[in-house]
Protein backbone atom coordinates (compact mmCIF):
# COMPACT_ATOMS: atom_id res chain seq x y z
CA UNK A 1 0.00 0.00 0.00
CA UNK A 2 2.43 2.43 0.90
CA UNK A 3 4.42 1.80 -2.48
CA UNK A 4 0.91 2.44 -4.29
CA UNK A 5 0.84 5.97 -2.10
CA UNK A 6 4.56 7.05 -3.10
CA UNK A 7 3.48 5.99 -7.16
CA UNK A 8 0.46 8.64 -6.31
CA UNK A 9 2.25 11.41 -4.87
CA UNK A 10 5.06 10.99 -7.62
CA UNK A 11 2.03 11.08 -10.07
CA UNK A 12 0.64 14.29 -8.01
CA UNK A 13 3.93 16.56 -8.22
CA UNK A 14 4.51 15.50 -11.69
CA UNK A 15 1.09 17.17 -12.59
CA UNK A 16 1.20 20.73 -10.43
CA UNK A 17 4.96 20.89 -11.50
CA UNK A 18 4.99 24.43 -10.54
CA UNK A 19 3.26 24.37 -7.00
CA UNK A 20 5.63 21.78 -6.23
CA UNK A 21 8.68 23.54 -7.81
CA UNK A 22 7.31 26.23 -5.47
CA UNK A 23 7.13 23.97 -2.08
CA UNK A 24 10.28 22.33 -2.61
CA UNK A 25 11.98 26.28 -3.20
CA UNK A 26 10.63 27.30 0.45
CA UNK A 27 11.26 24.21 1.92
CA UNK A 28 14.77 24.09 0.68
CA UNK A 29 15.69 28.01 1.47
CA UNK A 30 14.21 27.56 5.10
CA UNK A 31 16.62 24.24 5.59
CA UNK A 32 19.09 25.72 4.09
CA UNK A 33 19.18 28.85 6.28
CA UNK A 34 18.49 26.60 8.98
CA UNK A 35 21.06 24.37 8.75
CA UNK A 36 23.78 26.34 8.14
CA UNK A 37 23.24 28.47 11.42
CA UNK A 38 22.75 24.97 13.34
CA UNK A 39 25.54 23.47 11.72
CA UNK A 40 27.91 26.14 12.98
CA UNK A 41 26.21 26.61 16.37
CA UNK A 42 26.52 22.69 16.79
CA UNK A 43 30.34 23.04 16.13
CA UNK A 44 31.30 25.42 18.27
CA UNK A 45 29.11 24.48 21.43
CA UNK A 46 30.37 21.15 20.96
CA UNK A 47 31.94 19.06 23.57
CA UNK A 48 35.62 19.43 23.18
CA UNK A 49 37.01 16.11 25.17
CA UNK A 50 34.07 13.72 24.87
CA UNK A 51 34.01 11.52 27.71
CA UNK A 52 35.93 12.94 29.58
CA UNK A 53 35.02 16.31 30.34
CA UNK A 54 32.41 15.79 33.11
CA UNK A 55 35.52 14.32 35.58
CA UNK A 56 37.82 17.03 34.35
CA UNK A 57 38.04 20.94 36.61
CA UNK A 58 38.81 24.48 36.42
CA UNK A 59 39.50 25.25 39.95
CA UNK A 60 39.46 29.11 40.74
CA UNK A 61 40.21 30.79 43.89
CA UNK A 62 41.02 34.79 45.15
CA UNK A 63 44.00 35.43 46.29
CA UNK A 64 44.06 39.29 45.05
CA UNK A 65 43.56 42.49 47.76
CA UNK A 66 41.03 44.45 49.06
CA UNK A 67 41.29 46.64 46.39
CA UNK A 68 37.50 46.77 44.50
CA UNK A 69 35.94 44.27 46.35
CA UNK A 70 33.10 43.23 45.80
CA UNK A 71 31.28 40.01 47.23
CA UNK A 72 29.69 38.90 44.50
CA UNK A 73 32.80 39.30 42.21
CA UNK A 74 33.87 36.01 40.52
CA UNK A 75 36.99 34.53 41.60
CA UNK A 76 39.81 35.43 39.10
CA UNK A 77 40.11 33.27 35.91
CA UNK A 78 43.67 31.88 36.46
CA UNK A 79 45.65 31.54 39.41
CA UNK A 80 49.05 32.86 40.65
CA UNK A 81 52.45 30.68 40.20
CA UNK A 82 52.46 30.06 44.36
CA UNK A 83 48.65 28.70 44.34
CA UNK A 84 49.19 26.51 41.32
CA UNK A 85 51.79 25.12 42.61
CA UNK A 86 51.17 24.43 45.60
CA UNK A 87 47.71 23.14 44.30
CA UNK A 88 49.99 20.62 42.10
CA UNK A 89 52.29 19.55 44.75
CA UNK A 90 48.64 18.75 47.09
CA UNK A 91 47.85 16.32 44.09
CA UNK A 92 44.05 16.00 45.61
CA UNK A 93 42.94 14.87 42.98
CA UNK A 94 43.20 12.37 40.71
CA UNK A 95 45.49 14.39 37.80
CA UNK A 96 46.35 18.08 37.60
CA UNK A 97 47.97 20.41 35.10
CA UNK A 98 49.25 23.49 35.57
CA UNK A 99 49.91 25.41 32.12
CA UNK A 100 50.39 28.93 30.13
CA UNK A 101 50.56 29.87 26.21
CA UNK A 102 53.57 31.07 25.18
CA UNK A 103 56.01 31.34 21.67
CA UNK A 104 59.14 29.85 21.18
CA UNK A 105 61.79 30.69 18.02
CA UNK A 106 62.46 27.53 16.54
CA UNK A 107 65.92 27.56 14.82
CA UNK A 108 65.43 24.30 12.20
CA UNK A 109 69.16 22.12 11.47
CA UNK A 110 68.13 22.33 7.26
CA UNK A 111 69.57 25.41 6.50
CA UNK A 112 66.46 25.17 3.58
CA UNK A 113 64.34 26.36 6.32
CA UNK A 114 64.41 29.45 8.04
CA UNK A 115 63.71 30.06 11.47
CA UNK A 116 60.42 30.60 12.60
CA UNK A 117 58.32 31.45 15.99
CA UNK A 118 55.79 28.36 16.80
CA UNK A 119 53.12 28.15 19.30
CA UNK A 120 53.82 26.66 22.47
CA UNK A 121 52.24 25.09 25.46
CA UNK A 122 53.87 25.19 28.88
CA UNK A 123 52.48 22.69 31.20
CA UNK A 124 53.14 19.74 33.46
CA UNK A 125 53.28 15.98 32.99
CA UNK A 126 49.75 15.28 33.62
CA UNK A 127 48.62 17.17 30.60
CA UNK A 128 48.54 14.68 28.09
CA UNK A 129 47.49 11.74 30.49
CA UNK A 130 44.54 14.17 31.69
CA UNK A 131 43.29 14.98 28.48
CA UNK A 132 43.86 11.82 26.87
CA UNK A 133 46.20 13.50 24.39
CA UNK A 134 46.80 10.63 21.48
CA UNK A 135 50.46 10.11 20.25
CA UNK A 136 51.63 8.79 16.83
CA UNK A 137 54.74 8.72 18.39
CA UNK A 138 57.22 8.63 21.90
CA UNK A 139 55.29 9.81 24.79
CA UNK A 140 54.91 13.07 27.34
CA UNK A 141 57.51 13.46 30.11
CA UNK A 142 57.69 12.62 33.42
CA UNK A 143 56.78 14.31 37.00
CA UNK A 144 60.77 13.80 37.24
CA UNK A 145 61.40 16.01 34.48
CA UNK A 146 59.61 18.81 35.57
CA UNK A 147 61.38 18.97 38.70
CA UNK A 148 64.72 18.65 36.69
CA UNK A 149 63.87 21.26 34.13
CA UNK A 150 64.45 18.94 31.61
CA UNK A 151 65.30 19.97 27.86
CA UNK A 152 62.53 17.52 26.58
CA UNK A 153 59.61 18.22 24.01
CA UNK A 154 56.77 16.70 22.69
CA UNK A 155 55.50 18.30 19.32
CA UNK A 156 52.95 18.63 17.23
CA UNK A 157 52.86 15.73 13.69
CA UNK A 158 52.13 18.73 11.33
CA UNK A 159 55.98 19.82 12.68
CA UNK A 160 57.19 16.86 13.02
CA UNK A 161 56.95 16.47 9.26
CA UNK A 162 57.86 19.89 8.24
CA UNK A 163 61.17 19.83 10.43
CA UNK A 164 62.21 15.41 10.10
CA UNK A 165 60.20 14.48 7.31
CA UNK A 166 59.49 10.58 6.99
CA UNK A 167 62.28 10.06 9.58
CA UNK A 168 60.08 11.23 12.62
CA UNK A 169 61.44 13.47 15.03
CA UNK A 170 61.41 11.07 18.24
CA UNK A 171 64.78 10.98 19.29
CA UNK A 172 66.18 13.75 17.54
CA UNK A 173 67.09 17.46 18.35
CA UNK A 174 64.90 20.04 18.53
CA UNK A 175 67.21 24.00 18.69
CA UNK A 176 64.60 26.84 20.40
CA UNK A 177 66.69 29.88 21.71
CA UNK A 178 69.38 28.32 21.07
CA UNK A 179 68.91 25.57 23.62
CA UNK A 180 68.96 21.70 22.43
CA UNK A 181 65.32 19.90 23.35
CA UNK A 182 65.56 16.30 22.74
CA UNK A 183 62.17 15.42 20.79
CA UNK A 184 60.51 12.75 22.91
CA UNK A 185 56.79 12.52 21.76
CA UNK A 186 54.82 13.48 18.86
CA UNK A 187 50.66 14.01 18.55
CA UNK A 188 48.90 11.91 16.62
CA UNK A 189 45.26 13.48 15.81
CA UNK A 190 44.25 15.60 18.74
CA UNK A 191 42.35 18.96 18.30
CA UNK A 192 39.92 20.08 21.03
CA UNK A 193 37.39 23.16 19.91
CA UNK A 194 36.58 25.04 21.69
CA UNK A 195 40.66 25.89 23.06
CA UNK A 196 39.00 24.89 26.11
CA UNK A 197 42.62 24.43 28.21
CA UNK A 198 43.11 28.52 27.34
CA UNK A 199 40.81 30.58 26.37
CA UNK A 200 43.07 33.37 27.01
CA UNK A 201 44.62 32.87 23.97
CA UNK A 202 41.25 32.82 21.72
CA UNK A 203 38.62 30.32 22.20
CA UNK A 204 39.07 28.62 18.80
CA UNK A 205 42.61 29.19 18.86
CA UNK A 206 45.22 27.04 16.45
CA UNK A 207 46.66 23.95 18.05
CA UNK A 208 50.04 24.50 19.66
CA UNK A 209 52.78 22.86 17.70
CA UNK A 210 55.50 22.72 20.89
CA UNK A 211 55.06 21.54 24.59
CA UNK A 212 57.55 21.79 27.17
CA UNK A 213 57.64 21.26 30.35
CA UNK A 214 56.72 24.59 32.84
CA UNK A 215 59.96 25.11 34.46
CA UNK A 216 61.95 24.41 31.56
CA UNK A 217 60.19 27.47 30.13
CA UNK A 218 60.87 29.37 32.98
CA UNK A 219 64.04 28.67 33.81
CA UNK A 220 65.00 29.49 30.04
CA UNK A 221 62.57 32.79 30.39
CA UNK A 222 60.76 31.87 27.39
CA UNK A 223 58.25 34.28 25.91
CA UNK A 224 54.34 34.15 27.98
CA UNK A 225 51.79 34.78 25.53
CA UNK A 226 48.58 34.04 27.56
CA UNK A 227 46.73 37.18 29.62
CA UNK A 228 47.86 38.17 33.32
CA UNK A 229 45.44 40.08 35.90
CA UNK A 230 48.10 41.61 38.42
CA UNK A 231 47.36 43.61 41.34
CA UNK A 232 49.26 46.16 44.03
CA UNK A 233 52.94 46.06 42.60
CA UNK A 234 52.59 43.07 40.98
CA UNK A 235 53.44 42.50 36.96
CA UNK A 236 56.47 44.99 37.26
CA UNK A 237 58.85 42.20 35.49
CA UNK A 238 57.24 39.80 33.90
CA UNK A 239 60.77 37.77 34.70
CA UNK A 240 59.48 37.42 38.10
CA UNK A 241 56.27 36.23 37.68
CA UNK A 242 56.63 33.50 40.15
CA UNK A 243 56.46 35.70 43.62
CA UNK A 244 54.37 38.31 42.00
CA UNK A 245 51.00 39.04 42.79
CA UNK A 246 49.49 38.36 39.37
CA UNK A 247 47.26 35.68 38.05
CA UNK A 248 48.72 34.10 35.02
CA UNK A 249 48.23 30.51 34.87
CA UNK A 250 45.72 27.99 34.54
CA UNK A 251 45.05 25.15 36.37
CA UNK A 252 42.78 21.71 35.60
CA UNK A 253 42.20 18.87 37.71
CA UNK A 254 40.69 15.55 37.04
CA UNK A 255 38.37 14.03 39.31
CA UNK A 256 37.45 10.13 38.44
CA UNK A 257 35.40 9.92 41.59
CA UNK A 258 32.09 12.43 41.27
CA UNK A 259 31.66 11.38 45.10
CA UNK A 260 34.88 13.64 45.29
CA UNK A 261 34.35 16.38 43.61
CA UNK A 262 32.59 18.28 47.14
CA UNK A 263 35.98 17.17 48.88
CA UNK A 264 37.84 19.29 46.44
CA UNK A 265 35.84 22.38 46.53
CA UNK A 266 35.69 21.81 50.52
CA UNK A 267 39.86 21.58 50.06
CA UNK A 268 39.82 24.61 48.02
CA UNK A 269 38.03 26.71 50.63
CA UNK A 270 40.28 25.19 53.57
CA UNK A 271 43.29 26.36 51.34
CA UNK A 272 41.86 29.91 51.04
CA UNK A 273 41.48 30.12 55.14
CA UNK A 274 44.79 28.86 55.59
CA UNK A 275 46.22 31.12 52.93
CA UNK A 276 44.37 34.02 54.82
CA UNK A 277 45.58 33.39 57.99
CA UNK A 278 49.20 33.09 56.62
CA UNK A 279 48.61 36.70 55.17
CA UNK A 280 48.85 35.96 51.29
CA UNK A 281 44.93 36.44 50.86
CA UNK A 282 43.20 39.39 52.03
CA UNK A 283 39.31 38.23 50.91
CA UNK A 284 37.21 36.01 52.34
CA UNK A 285 37.23 32.42 50.61
CA UNK A 286 35.97 32.68 47.37
CA UNK A 287 36.58 29.51 45.32
CA UNK A 288 34.80 27.66 42.15
CA UNK A 289 34.97 24.53 40.30
CA UNK A 290 33.31 24.00 36.99
CA UNK A 291 34.03 21.11 34.33
CA UNK A 292 34.79 21.82 31.14
CA UNK A 293 31.26 22.34 29.63
CA UNK A 294 30.00 24.23 32.58
CA UNK A 295 33.34 26.30 32.11
CA UNK A 296 32.46 26.99 28.62
CA UNK A 297 29.04 28.16 29.26
CA UNK A 298 30.66 30.26 32.42
CA UNK A 299 32.76 31.99 29.97
CA UNK A 300 30.00 32.45 26.93
CA UNK A 301 32.63 30.67 24.55
CA UNK A 302 29.89 30.34 21.49
CA UNK A 303 29.67 33.71 20.10
CA UNK A 304 25.91 35.62 21.08
CA UNK A 305 25.63 36.54 17.22
CA UNK A 306 26.08 32.28 16.41
CA UNK A 307 22.78 32.23 18.85
CA UNK A 308 21.03 34.79 17.60
CA UNK A 309 21.50 33.85 13.82
CA UNK A 310 20.42 30.37 14.73
CA UNK A 311 16.80 31.81 15.86
CA UNK A 312 16.58 34.11 13.06
CA UNK A 313 16.95 31.03 10.68
CA UNK A 314 14.80 29.05 12.89
CA UNK A 315 11.78 31.74 12.67
CA UNK A 316 12.62 32.17 8.46
CA UNK A 317 12.18 28.05 8.54
CA UNK A 318 9.02 28.66 10.05
CA UNK A 319 7.86 31.56 7.64
CA UNK A 320 8.68 29.35 4.90
CA UNK A 321 6.71 26.51 6.26
CA UNK A 322 3.38 28.80 6.72
CA UNK A 323 3.49 29.36 2.75
CA UNK A 324 4.52 25.54 1.89
CA UNK A 325 0.97 25.12 4.37
CA UNK A 326 -0.72 27.76 1.90
CA UNK A 327 0.43 26.07 -0.71
CA UNK A 328 -0.70 22.14 0.25
CA UNK A 329 -4.05 23.68 0.92
CA UNK A 330 -4.61 24.85 -2.86
CA UNK A 331 -2.88 22.05 -3.91
CA UNK A 332 -5.07 19.35 -2.40
CA UNK A 333 -8.13 21.53 -2.48
CA UNK A 334 -7.76 21.43 -5.95
CA UNK A 335 -7.98 17.41 -6.08
CA UNK A 336 -11.26 17.54 -4.27
CA UNK A 337 -13.04 15.43 -7.30
CA UNK A 338 -10.13 12.61 -7.74
CA UNK A 339 -10.32 12.84 -3.20
CA UNK A 340 -14.00 12.40 -4.07
CA UNK A 341 -13.80 9.71 -6.37
CA UNK A 342 -11.12 7.50 -4.40
CA UNK A 343 -13.54 7.83 -1.41
CA UNK A 344 -16.97 6.68 -3.16
CA UNK A 345 -14.90 3.50 -4.22
CA UNK A 346 -14.28 2.43 -0.87
CA UNK A 347 -11.12 4.37 0.25
CA UNK A 348 -11.46 5.97 4.19
CA UNK A 349 -10.98 9.40 5.59
CA UNK A 350 -7.79 7.54 6.67
CA UNK A 351 -6.46 6.32 3.77
CA UNK A 352 -6.87 9.66 1.97
CA UNK A 353 -5.26 11.58 4.58
CA UNK A 354 -2.13 8.89 5.18
CA UNK A 355 -1.64 9.31 1.12
CA UNK A 356 -1.48 13.44 0.89
CA UNK A 357 0.87 13.16 4.50
CA UNK A 358 3.06 10.39 1.68
CA UNK A 359 3.21 12.86 -0.92
CA UNK A 360 3.89 15.59 1.82
CA UNK A 361 7.24 13.73 2.80
CA UNK A 362 8.18 13.51 -0.58
CA UNK A 363 8.10 17.36 -0.94
CA UNK A 364 10.62 17.54 2.09
CA UNK A 365 12.94 15.19 1.07
CA UNK A 366 13.11 17.30 -2.07
CA UNK A 367 12.87 20.13 -0.17
CA UNK A 368 15.68 18.70 2.21
CA UNK A 369 18.16 17.92 -0.55
CA UNK A 370 17.89 20.96 -1.82
CA UNK A 371 18.36 22.64 1.41
CA UNK A 372 21.43 20.74 1.94
CA UNK A 373 22.86 21.82 -0.94
CA UNK A 374 21.87 25.52 0.00
CA UNK A 375 23.74 24.32 3.54
CA UNK A 376 27.28 23.32 2.04
CA UNK A 377 27.09 26.63 -0.05
CA UNK A 378 26.44 28.90 3.49
CA UNK A 379 29.24 27.16 5.82
CA UNK A 380 31.18 27.62 2.46
CA UNK A 381 30.65 31.10 3.15
CA UNK A 382 30.94 31.06 6.50
CA UNK A 383 34.74 29.81 6.01
CA UNK A 384 35.09 32.66 4.21
CA UNK A 385 34.65 35.12 6.55
CA UNK A 386 37.77 36.08 9.01
CA UNK A 387 36.26 34.19 12.10
CA UNK A 388 38.48 32.42 14.46
CA UNK A 389 35.93 29.83 14.29
CA UNK A 390 35.33 30.16 10.28
CA UNK A 391 37.51 26.92 9.33
CA UNK A 392 35.24 24.64 11.56
CA UNK A 393 32.40 25.01 9.76
CA UNK A 394 31.99 21.90 8.09
CA UNK A 395 28.80 19.28 8.02
CA UNK A 396 29.09 16.03 9.78
CA UNK A 397 27.17 13.02 9.57
CA UNK A 398 24.94 14.37 12.80
CA UNK A 399 23.98 16.98 10.77
CA UNK A 400 23.54 15.49 7.32
CA UNK A 401 21.03 13.16 8.54
CA UNK A 402 19.31 16.63 11.10
CA UNK A 403 18.89 18.46 7.82
CA UNK A 404 16.58 15.52 6.36
CA UNK A 405 15.10 14.56 9.43
CA UNK A 406 13.93 18.15 10.09
CA UNK A 407 13.18 18.32 6.52
CA UNK A 408 10.76 15.42 6.69
CA UNK A 409 9.29 16.21 10.06
CA UNK A 410 8.24 20.28 9.14
CA UNK A 411 6.58 19.35 6.36
CA UNK A 412 4.62 16.41 7.63
CA UNK A 413 3.57 19.10 10.07
CA UNK A 414 2.94 21.76 7.55
CA UNK A 415 0.94 18.79 5.65
CA UNK A 416 -1.32 17.91 8.67
CA UNK A 417 -3.60 20.81 8.16
CA UNK A 418 -4.03 20.86 4.49
CA UNK A 419 -4.60 16.72 4.73
CA UNK A 420 -6.92 17.06 7.33
CA UNK A 421 -8.91 19.64 5.12
CA UNK A 422 -8.68 17.35 1.93
CA UNK A 423 -10.13 14.55 4.34
CA UNK A 424 -13.86 16.35 5.16
CA UNK A 425 -14.72 16.33 0.86
CA UNK A 426 -17.76 15.65 0.89
CA UNK A 427 -18.15 12.22 -1.95
CA UNK A 428 -21.21 12.96 -3.13
CA UNK A 429 -20.91 16.37 -3.81
CA UNK A 430 -17.74 15.81 -5.83
CA UNK A 431 -19.63 13.16 -8.04
CA UNK A 432 -22.45 15.24 -8.56
CA UNK A 433 -20.16 18.15 -10.14
CA UNK A 434 -18.62 15.83 -12.27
Amino acid sequence: MFAYYLDLAWRSMRRSKVLTALMVLAIALGIGASMTTLTVLHVLSGDPIPGRSGSIFYPQLDPQDMDGYQPKDPPPEQVTWIDGMNLLHAARADHQALMTGGSVPVQPAQASIDPFYADARYTTSDFFTMFGVPFSGGTGWTALDDDRKARVAVISKALSDKLYGAQGAVGKVLRIKDVSFQVIGVLGDWHPNPHFYDLNIGNYAEDEDVYLPLSTSRDLELAHNGSNDCWGRGGEDARHFETASCVWLQLWVQILDPAKVAAYKQYLIHYSLEQKALGRFQRPPNVRLMNVMQWLNFMRVVPGDVRLQAWLALGFLAVCLINVVGLMLAKFLRRSPELGVRRALGASRRDIFVQLLVESGMVGLAGGAGGLLLAMIGLWLVRRQPSDYASLAHLDMTMLLATFTLALFSTLCAGLLPAWRACLVTPALQLKSQ
